[in-house]
């Protein structure tokens, strides 16, 4: 491998995080090489079909970025590596609560380390970029992989392309992931449907046109609004080397974990001169995409790099679900996130989906997410969190209850948490102007999990250093009665709030194949997707309950429902909240089955040592830090009260 440094220097304007110190940023890029030939190679899709330099190998170069301590004697000796979503960089804003836009990219102010927290502890903080086809707009880290050929020729094969526009604008232009190998509308075909359940309707060629290789022009037909589904198949042509993605993360972190010095002799800029790194452990985080490709990684044997040694020694996986990724295929579309209604057929989300290895009866196939890793001796510990969202659009029961409807065991090597009552993402999720767009039907959930992220990394850290094993997993189960169907809504204990419409549909999953384009759906094959028992409030039984469920003053859910104009009722990646009334009086008056707030507190002050109270616990099970109950009680004691 061989290091190219562009920028080092110090970073968020000087400050001291206590013992650790100061910090120092380096960027740059990483080049590297890969055999083709090499069996820890052996499982990235097109690798033998890429251009080779002289030796033989396949090159590529990912952009780097490290934040250190400045004198490397104050850090903790662990390497946290933040798994990019999409090239984004996401560690500052979930773990450290970062709220700056930009600085969360590229981080250079004090505000932009949030409350400083890794930096705190003395990690080092690696990113390197695996995703293939992104520009470096918005910040966004790149990674270059070379283009598949057949023998020197391009190399052409079916692409499907789904565009949801979101605006009603006509004509409306969509880019393509990888262009056309002939622009031509004859060879291709272009389907509308309102929602995803509903017949293809194709498109005339004179409805349609392309705009250049890689764009396409939709004349929008009437009686389709702005969240309806547009299918494109088309013939296309040079598909990046995906799967590349997995190697370059494995081979960027054991350059960085063990390497004295690049191939040129540039010291690695995490060892002491002329010797070998003091790195005693690397965790992984990943969020959303992130999370589903290391779920991936694992699976597919990434865990072990060239030299034998375990890559990550834990991997904290937020907010995955069930799913995987769709990056390791031919023409692969990394970015595509299976939903209830968008990119609902695309691969890599089929079995296996548990992290124990079963055999799957609808397939005949026996897989798990640990399985290699287990038999190569590099098993990951691993904490999977998800949010309340992920049982609806990402169908996490499948994680504890399989196809026949029983429980599957959780692997000591792993530990499942629910943040109950939460979104995807939670907060994050606002800064995001698309969610506004599809105009959701409800208030917004608001509820801020990252405390939680906290407490579990120091769990995680804790317990890949022998130190202590961490909290029991906290999930909805078959054993525990917590697990339950989503429909209809007295399934779940849903209770009956005035105004309030439950969901129509969640993510539903069953065995496809991706030989035929649009994918062939075999209905008989379905897998039965849970949700969380509820109680009387409609908020979440199982799983770790932040202050705000344990003690609430609304009911919090992981769905939202979209409006008419938006594919009406499809679900959303938000999450909603519905406040309880103020007074016995108010409840009676709306016909609200829930208790309302005066019938619960007393008064304000009750209600905020009730707060209290409930961080104190989840302090006392490791599942918060001391730090962070103090601001439990500050939004306890900021939220509006009715007056008494």
């Amino acid at each position: 491998m061989r290091l190219e440094i562009s920028q080092r220097g110090p970073v968020f304007d000087g400050h001291e995080f206590g013992a650790s110190g100061a910090y120092e940023k380096i960027t740059g890029r990483l080049h590297g090489a890969l055999d083709p030939d090499h069996v820890l190679n052996s499982e990235i899709v097109n690798l033998e079909r890429a251009p080779r330099n002289a030796q033989g190998l396949v090159d590529y170069a990912v952009d780097i970025c490290i934040l250190k301590p400045a004198d490397p004697a104050r850090g903790n000796g662990r390497i946290l590596f933040d798994t990019l979503n999409r090239g984004d960089k996401l560690a500052l804003i979930d773990i450290n609560g970062s709220v700056r836009g930009g600085g969360s990219n590229d981080p250079q102010a004090a505000a932009d380390a949030g409350n400083g927290f890794l930096m705190r502890c003395g990690y080092t903080v690696l990113f390197a970029a695996w995703q293939g086809g992104l520009s470096r707009d918005e910040g966004h880290m790149v990674a270059d992989f070379p283009v598949a050929t057949d023998d020197g020729e391009p190399l052409v094969g079916l692409s499907r392309e789904e565009i949801v526009f979101g605006h009603a604008d006509s004509p409306a232009r969509a880019p393509l992931n990888y262009p056309a190998a002939a622009p031509d509308p004859s060879n291709t075909s272009l389907s509308v449907r309102q929602h995803e359940h509903d017949t293809r309707i194709p498109l005339p060629s004179e409805c349609w046109r392309f705009v250049g290789p890689r764009t396409i022009e939709i004349d929008r037909p009437l009686g389709f609004g702005s969240g309806a589904l547009y299918e494109l198949i088309y013939p296309a042509c040079d598909p990046i080397v995906m799967g590349m993605g997995f190697a370059a993360v494995r081979d960027a972190v054991s350059f960085f974990r063990y390497a004295t010095a690049d191939e040129a002799g540039r010291a690695n800029p995490l060892a002491a001169a002329g010797q070998a790194p003091e790195v005693a452990q690397v965790i992984a985080y990943g969020r959303s995409q992130p999370g589903r490709f290391l779920r991936e990684f694992v699976r597919t044997g990434f865990n072990e790099d060239l030299s034998g040694h375990r890559v990550f020694d834990g991997i904290f996986t937020a907010i995955a679900g069930s799913r995987r990724i769709f990056l390791n295929h031919e023409f692969a579309q990394p970015g595509r996130f299976h939903r209830q209604h968008e990119d609902h057929l695309y691969p890599a989300d089929q079995f296996p989906f548990t992290y124990e290895t079963l055999t799957d009866s609808f397939t005949g196939e026996t897989d798990g997410i640990l399985q290699r890793a287990r038999a190569r001796g590099v098993c990951p510990r691993i904490i999977h969190i998800d949010s309340s969202t992920e049982f609806w659009q990402g169908r996490s029961s499948l994680l504890v209850a399989d196809e026949k409807g029983e429980a599957v065991p959780i692997p000591e090597e792993v530990r499942l948490y629910l943040y109950a009552g939460t979104m995807h993402a939670g907060p994050a999720m606002l800064a995001h102007p698309g969610i506004y767009s599809q105009d959701p039907v409800y208030e917004l959930n608001d509820v801020d999990y990252n405390p939680l992220n906290r407490a579990l990394i120091v769990a995680l850290d804790e317990w890949v250093s022998g130190v202590a094993e961490p909290p029991d997993s906290r999930y909805p189960n078959l054993p525990e009665g917590t697990l339950a169907a989503p429909f209809p809504p007295e399934a779940s204990g849903f209770p009956a709030i005035p105004g309030v419409r439950y969901p129509r549909w969640l993510n539903t999953l069953a065995v496809t194949t991706q030989e035929t384009q649009p994918p062939q759906v075999f209905c008989a094959q379905a897998y039965p997707v849970l949700v969380p028992a509820l109680d009387a409030d409609g908020n979440e039984i199982a799983g770790i309950r932040l202050p705000e469920i344990a003690v609430p003053v609304a009911t919090y859910t992981g769905w939202n429902l979209r409006k008419a104009e938006f594919a009406e009722d499809a679900l959303m990646l938000v999450g909603a909240q519905f406040p309880f009334a103020a007074t016995a009086a108010a409840r009676e008056a709306l016909g609200d089955p829930r208790l309302s707030l005066a019938e619960r507190y007393p008064s304000r002050a009750d209600y905020v040592a009730a707060v209290r109270a409930a961080a104190l616990a989840l302090v006392s099970e490791r599942l918060m830090l001391e730090e962070d109950v103090e601001q439990a009680v500050r939004v306890a004691e900021a939220r509006p009260w009715p007056a008494s």
